[in-house]
């Protein structure tokens, strides 16, 4: 089965900024849209942002004008840049092909976000 591997993630302190990437095994995400989600503590897995084969984008409410998603389809990898980075965006983020929600029911191992002073 194809694998998705998440990194990039860190402490940071509010109002800094990260730049995570997402590889997949397979060229998969030359064929679907890729969402970014993140599960907080005690929360939902959320769909944090996604974007489509030729650049379309869609973001959560809550992170619109802050994060920024994109995609290199010869590296097979799927960027989220993340400014301004707040303690509500502390979580585990991972990646998953699809565009409303994901496609496969399986994840990686998801890369730690903590923003905290």
């Amino acid at each position: 089965q194809v694998q998705f591997v998440e990194s990039g993630g860190g402490l940071v302190q509010p109002g800094g900024s990260l730049r995570l990437s997402c590889a997949a095994s397979t060229s998969i995400f030359s064929i679907y849209a890729v969402g970014w989600y993140r599960q907080a503590p005690g929360k939902e897995r959320e769909l944090v942002a996604a974007v489509t084969n030729d650049g379309g984008e869609k973001y959560a409410d809550s992170v619109k004008g802050r994060f920024t998603i994109s995609r290199d389809n010869a590296k097979d990898t799927v960027y989220l840049q993340m400014n301004n980075l707040k303690p509500e965006d502390t979580a585990v983020y991972y990646c998953n092909p699809g565009w409303i929600g994901p496609i496969f029911d399986y994840w990686g191992q998801g890369t730690q976000v903590t923003v905290s002073s």
